[in-house]
């Protein structure tokens, strides 16, 4: 049984890429939890710890135990990352 997309997207208020890219995912019809940044000092330091980014957006993808997280700006990189997404293999996942 295929698991769904689990998509978390780290934004702040005001950030016209990070409204870009929730607005691509509504449209889509992916549901996604957002982490909002703004005067949050400490969730930067999350990005930076896993990323090695305190910008946002960045975008989490998971699936089962596999994710993935989508630093790059521009809607092509997470259209990418979605895609590749919606193809892993989880069987073979340990």
């Amino acid at each position: 049984m295929a698991e769904n997309l689990s998509i978390v997207v780290w934004a702040k208020q005001g950030c016209a890429y990070c409204a870009e890219v929730k607005d691509y995912l509504t449209k889509e019809g992916h549901e996604f939890q957002v982490v909002d940044v703004t005067d949050h000092d400490e969730q930067r330091d999350i990005l930076q710890a896993k990323y090695g980014v305190r910008y946002v957006p960045v975008v989490e993808i998971g699936r089962g135990h596999t994710y993935r997280g989508v630093t790059e700006l521009g809607l092509p990189a997470l259209e990418t990352a979605l895609g590749e997404a919606e193809k892993w293999d989880l069987d073979s996942v340990y």
